[in-house]
């Protein structure tokens, strides 16, 4: 298991996970001193009043919640997220309502997952040309809906 350091401002919750098997840690929404309303189709930037020093390698991506999803139509816009691991700053998760009605974040909802996970580097070497596959350049929609 590796360790995440983390900073929490004061009232902020540590991520925490809900069962034994679960990949991801809930991570809860700060807002000590009003709620955000999320307007129908719109999205927002919610805090978590957490800071962390992930290890250099490594990455924390932000995922939605399935419950958050199926429930209330409201998820992570970037999915996944990616927290870097010379980032120091809080982080901030971009939830976005694909509801018609108006979603109301408040101060502790569990609002994303963090899921630790392995980076690579690679070194992008430029060359005049591709081999050949049988898909070639045929891209979206190439394969079947």
């Amino acid at each position: 298991m590796q360790e995440i350091s983390i900073v929490l401002k004061e009232g902020a919750k540590a991520p925490s996970y809900q069962s034994k098997g679960s990949a991801g840690a809930d991570c809860y929404a700060y807002l000590p001193e009003k709620e955000i309303i999320i307007e129908p189709h719109k999205s927002a930037l919610i805090p978590t009043g957490i800071m962390m020093a992930i290890p250099e390698g490594y990455e924390v991506q932000v995922r939605p919640r399935s419950g958050l999803a199926l429930k209330s139509c409201v998820t992570v816009l970037n999915t996944p997220g990616t927290i870097d691991s010379d980032y120091r700053g809080e982080v901030g998760v971009i939830l976005i309502n694909h509801s018609d009605k108006p979603f109301v974040v408040k101060h502790h909802d569990r609002i994303a997952q963090f899921v630790f996970s392995k980076t690579y580097t690679a070194d992008y070497n430029i060359v005049s040309s591709l081999d050949e596959t049988e898909r070639g350049a045929n891209g979206f929609g190439s394969t079947g809906v």
